[in-house]
């Protein structure tokens, strides 16, 4: 991307300014399947903030803003919920969990159930047990 994309768009990367304040006060602590990096500041929150003596903790993403892009342990570690890195809190995988499916809302491959207009508005037929209801006179 160009430096007017950086300056100009929040929505697609890191902007300028996110980029300044990862060199001067973030730490890079981890990287997850996807690319996405994520730090912490060096110092806590100052006395007087609301989450004073706290750590903040943020993500860059690789590619496109979408916080659906954050896998759930990454997601525990960004909100506080532990404060090791997520590789030293993390049960072994179940056999039953799947890799992660970007969400298709909006797009092509999104889920349009049989009815909807964008598949042609046709839906099926009743089958004879609904009763519509009527007012009693």
């Amino acid at each position: 991307m160009s430096i007017l994309g950086k300056i100009f768009t929040w929505w697609d990367g890191a902007t300028v300014g996110t980029m300044f304040d990862n060199a001067l006060n973030g730490v890079e602590v981890g990287h997850d399947a996807q690319g996405n990096r994520y730090f912490h500041a060096r110092k806590p929150y100052p006395k007087g903030h609301p989450f004073a003596g706290r750590e903040r903790r943020w993500v860059i993403y690789n590619g496109a803003n979408d916080a659906s892009r954050v896998p759930a342990e990454w997601h525990g570690w960004l909100h506080g919920s532990f404060d090791g890195l997520p590789q030293s809190n993390l049960p072994a995988a179940r056999i039953f969990e799947v890799d992660y499916t970007p969400n298709a809302t909006g797009t092509a491959q999104a889920y349009r159930p049989q009815g909807a207009l964008e598949r042609g508005g046709k839906r099926a037929a009743a089958t004879g047990d609904y009763e519509a209801w009527s007012p009693e006179d």
